[in-house]
Formats: C-alpha cells, structure tokens, sequence
C-alpha cells in the first residue's frame, strides 16, 4: 500500500507542477462560465420570467446562478480527471515505464497509482470549483447551499469523479502521442457541455435528441448534482406550484426519461456504478497490457 501511495503522490506532483495543464483542465468550465456572463444567462432569465411573471429578479437570477453552476461542476468532474492522467501518457510517450518495470514495484500497484491520481484530482478540482459557486452565490445575494444539500452534491461529485476516473483511464490507454491527449482532451471539452446539458437546457432539444443524450452517464451525472444544487432556488421559484416544479425540472435537466423510460436517482446512481466498474476492470486491463 505504500507503494501505491507513493505513486499516486508523485503523479499528483506532477500534473500540479504543470501550471498550463492545471488550467486547461479547468477550460471547459470556465468557457461556461463566461457564456453564461456575456449573453446564456440573460436568455435563461428572460426565458423563466415569461414563465414566472410574478416570481422575483432574485429568485429568478437565484435559480438560473444555482443551475449554471451545477452544470459547471459536473463538466469539472470529467476534464480534470482526464488532464490528470495527462501523466500516464507522458510517461508511456517518454519511455518511463521501462523504468519503473525494473523496479521492485508491483504492475497492479502502478496502475492503481495513475487511476487513484486521476480520481483525486477530480475531487480536488471540484471541490475549489463548488467552493467558488457558492462564494458567487453569497456575492449576489443568494443562499447558498444548506448542509443537506452540499452532504448530498458532495456524494453525487465523488460517484461522478470515480466514474469518469475509471472512464478516462481507459480512455488514455489507446493514446500514444501527446498530440492525441491534447485532441482527445480538446473534443471532449468541447462535447461535455452539450452531452451533458450544461449549454442549453434539455428542454430546447428535441425529444429524440434528449432521449439520446439522457442514456449517456454524463447526463445522469448532472442530473444528480443539479438536483440538491438547484432545490432551494427551485423552492422560491415555483413557490410551492408542483406541476410547475415539475415542468422545471424536466426542461432544465433534473429529472429525465428516455422514450417512457424515467430516468430517475437510482437509475442514475446506478449506471455511474456499473461506469465505475466496468471501466475500472477494462482500464486496468488495458494498462496491464500497455505498461511493458
């Protein structure tokens, strides 16, 4: 167990040491950040203010800041866990695993090292990033998460981080240049917000499109964070009109089906686990066979 604790700290070191890679990691999130800032966040306001004409600015501007920033925290959890193991390739581009093959340290124990980093990473990452959302919150005047609410996101991040973790590290197991890292980092920056509804709400879709994308775990992972992240603002929004709730949560993503089959938490939970396992099975199979 030292050995792999060892490991695991020195590819933290690693990607960490790389300023540039740290930040990148995060450029998916902060892309959606500034759309929301320049022009998505205005549409999304005007949208539910024709919805809710009597509901207030703040509540409004308190549910469109919550729901944005759920989004923000679920596209964290992939694109950090992926640039992390941004070290597995450099060390397969580079010929370090030559090295690390003639010492006295296990196969098993080297592939634990990169997947138990990219997990951490994750975490990490997404942490300061919830930290930043609710300091924004307080900044406009909203509440931000209660106990409760952060207990239950705080769940749903690390079954996401894992998940995504598990998926990345296979993933990277079939690149071989660090000009492929940098493409397939670069497509999936760019997908994440629309598989996972962060750009545009899953309402403006077409049923067939959503359907599609709500198979996807990158769907039913928002789905689980948006959930706590928006339920206070939800609350003061609707002001206790249920089918209106319910509306909401269709069209913004915290509730979802595919054809007439609801994708409810459990189903959700669910398919990150299966992720988690099967990946984490298939990637450590793949680094087995890639770490000679």
């Amino acid at each position: 167990m030292r050995s792999i604790a060892l490991l695991t700290r020195r590819n933290l070191r690693v990607f960490f040491r790389d300023r540039s890679g740290v930040f990148f990691s995060l450029l998916s999130a902060l892309i959606l950040i500034a759309l929301y800032a320049l022009f998505l966040g205005g549409i999304q306001i005007d949208s539910l203010k024709t919805w809710f004409p009597t509901a207030s600015d703040a509540d409004v501007r308190w549910f469109v800041n919550s729901w944005v920033f759920a989004g923000i925290t679920m596209i964290t959890t992939l694109t950090t866990s992926l640039a992390a193991l941004g070290v597995f390739v450099d060390d397969n581009v580079s010929g370090r695993f030559r090295d690390f093959i003639v010492s006295p340290i296990r196969r098993s124990h080297l592939i634990l090292g990169y997947m138990i980093a990219g997990f951490t990473v994750s975490l990490v990452m997404t942490a300061i990033i919830i930290a930043i959302g609710q300091l924004y919150l307080l900044t406009q005047g909203d509440t931000p998460l209660s106990p409760a609410n952060l207990a239950e996101t705080g769940g749903s991040v690390i079954l996401s981080s894992a998940a995504f973790s598990a998926l990345s590290t296979f993933a990277v197991t079939f690149l071989r240049s660090a000009g492929a890292f940098t493409a397939l980092s670069t497509v999936v920056g760019s997908l994440i917000g629309f598989f996972s509804g962060a750009y545009v709400p899953a309402g403006t879709l077409p049923s067939s499109v959503v359907g599609g994308i709500n198979v996807l775990p990158f769907a039913q992972a928002a789905m689980l964070i948006r959930k706590p992240y928006t339920e206070q603002a939800l609350a003061a929004l609707v002001d206790g009109q249920n089918d209106a709730a319910r509306a909401v949560r269709a069209f913004y993503g915290m509730s979802g089906s595919v054809g007439d089959f609801a994708v409810t938490a459990g189903v959700a939970v669910g398919t990150l686990v299966v992720v988690t396992v099967l990946f984490l099975g298939l990637g450590a199979w793949r680094l087995s066979r890639t770490i000679r």
